[in-house]
């Protein structure tokens, strides 16, 4: 009887090793689900700071909100109000509004007049 006792103990229930392959299998894909989003994350911020340039309004970490006066190589001057900031750019964490080239105003102006001659066509 003790010899019955312990090997019923011993006998798994079916589907019990399925889960046991597939709870760390699991956890990986989660694992590296997690690290992907976080890179492609740094990806698009590193981008954001490369593009950052005069006239841009941007947000910074803290909650300041100004536009950018100058750019240097590890920081920017933000104007905010009657304030000037020098700031990392690190510390920017979003562009609100960016300043138009006046290249790309002349092709919106350009689409723009020839809109109106496509539609009474």
């Amino acid at each position: 009887m003790v010899l019955l006792a312990a090997d019923a103990a011993t006998q798994q229930q079916p589907g019990q090793g399925l889960w046991m392959m597939l709870g760390p299998a699991l956890l990986i894909f989660m694992f590296l689900f997690m690290m992907s989003s976080q890179r492609k994350r740094a990806r698009q911020q590193e981008e954001m700071i490369k593009a950052l340039k005069s006239g841009d309004k941007v947000s910074t970490s803290s909650g300041i909100i100004g536009i950018i006066v100058t750019v240097k190589d590890r920081s920017v001057s933000l104007r905010s109000e009657d304030s000037k900031l020098e700031v990392l750019k690190s510390a920017v964490t979003e562009v609100l509004e960016r300043k138009a080239d006046p290249s790309e105003a002349k092709d919106k102006d350009k689409e723009r007049k020839a809109e109106p001659a496509e539609a009474k066509s």
